[in-house]
């Protein structure tokens, strides 16, 4: 009997022979699958199931991959979900199209499946933070997801709806860089209209709450580049 610790794939591909052939593989090596052969079925799964990962073709019926990545990325539930593309499309321009798209990585067919497991795990353990988490944590912060609280030295800190979603953001890539673009597409979503310096405004709110007398700015400003969550100096 499978637990339900054991990460869940949900695989998006029309070929059933490589549906039966992933499935068998992925069970094999303990994880838990789900699998959809369209592109409204894979959306409508991956909204419902809310999977570990997703094994998404490029070419599919109704919908396509790039489609539903940018789909995902704009639901609050969905947008931490990785994604690795599988494609016959091996040309570079298609691959920046797929990671531009909201794609974690790409794989082109066709692949070894040694290869394909090697990258499951490392999308995995790159996104770990936001699996499974309850609780965030980064020097002396820490943010409770489920009832919404974030402490700094057990200070409580009070953080408006916006302010929250960027904290959450920076403590699952600490140290990591996002220009104001990347910030408005994950944090506000894609299909939303913001001016990128909205963004400076709620890093100024985030900063003021989260920094109190003679602690450390945790919040990097990097000069033509964005903001990191980086108690290092820039």
């Amino acid at each position: 009997m499978r637990s339900r610790n054991q990460p869940l794939v949900l695989v998006i591909e029309d070929e059933t022979d490589l549906v039966t052939l992933l499935t068998y593989n992925l069970e094999k090596e303990g994880f838990r699958t789900r699998a959809a052969h369209d592109g409204e079925e894979g959306l409508l799964l991956a909204t419902e199931e809310r999977p570990d990962l997703i094994l998404l073709d490029w070419m599919l019926p109704h919908r396509s991959g790039l489609e539903i990545c940018r789909q995902l990325q704009r639901k609050p539930e969905t947008r931490s979900i990785p994604v690795i593309m599988l494609t016959a499309r091996g040309e570079e321009s298609d691959r920046v199209r797929g990671l531009d798209s909201g794609a974690d990585d790409y794989l082109a067919k066709p692949f070894s499946m040694t290869e394909l497991l090697a990258r499951i795990r490392a999308v995995l353990r790159r996104a770990a933070p936001a699996i499974g988490e309850e609780e965030l944590s980064y020097g002396d912060v820490t943010m409770d997801l489920a009832a919404h609280r974030v402490r700094r030295n057990g200070r409580e800190i009070h953080l408006g709806p916006t302010e929250f979603r960027l904290l959450r953001h920076f403590m699952q890539h600490p140290g990591r860089v996002f220009s104001r673009e990347q910030l408005l597409d994950m944090v506000w979503g894609h299909d939303v209209y913001v001016e990128p310096r909205t963004v400076d405004v709620h890093i100024r709110r985030l900063r003021k709450a989260l920094n109190g007398d003679l602690e450390p700015d945790l919040i990097r400003t990097v000069r033509s580049a964005g903001y990191a969550l980086d108690a290092s100096p820039g």
